[in-house]
């Protein structure tokens, strides 16, 4: 099985090429992504933590999922894929916005990521892919934000950041 391939951008988000996911993470190259949040009618946003196997950032919580665009795909339609192969569900998404960030992993790799914020609305339990997800749970974002400054190493460098940055684009 071909190695998925990461969309190359520059910081217009205009693609430049195409690269196996593995190399672009090893030569920390600018690639397109996406990061899914999920909330419930109490406001609450889902949270997963990653699966324990991950080659970077195991056992960590983040957003409710993320993932990279494939070539010809539309932000929406990637989102709505990855959701449903991570947390076994789907809804409606909507974008709110992108910002570029590069955080180095002890493992040598490099996420360097245009990352979309899209955010959609879900009542119910997911159906988690145990080969991408741990375990996972709701949260109010005061509630987050706090452990977050409690607790900064059981979570994600890019849900860091975009609770840092990019707080008020989260809410619905």
């Amino acid at each position: 099985m071909m190695e998925e391939q990461v969309i190359l951008v520059n910081e217009k988000d205009e693609q430049l090429g195409l690269m196996p996911k593995q190399e672009a993470h090893e030569k920390g190259v600018l690639h397109r992504a996406f990061s899914v949040f999920v909330f419930n009618d109490k406001n609450e946003l889902m949270l997963q933590q990653r699966a324990l196997h991950k080659y970077h950032s195991p056992g960590l919580w983040t957003n409710t999922c993320c993932s990279h665009q494939r070539d010809g795909e539309s932000t929406i339609a990637a989102g709505k894929r990855r959701l449903f192969e991570e947390m076994g569900f789907t809804t409606d998404l909507k974008e709110t916005t992108s910002f570029i960030y590069k955080a180095p992993f002890d493992n040598g790799l490099t996420e360097h990521e245009l990352d979309h914020i899209l955010v959609g609305n879900f009542e119910g339990t997911p159906n988690i892919n145990k080969d991408e997800v741990a375990s996972w749970k709701w949260m109010g974002l005061q509630e987050v934000k706090k452990d977050i400054q409690a607790k900064p190493e059981i979570y994600t460098a890019w849900f860091k950041i975009i609770f840092d940055k990019f707080y008020q684009h989260l809410l619905v």
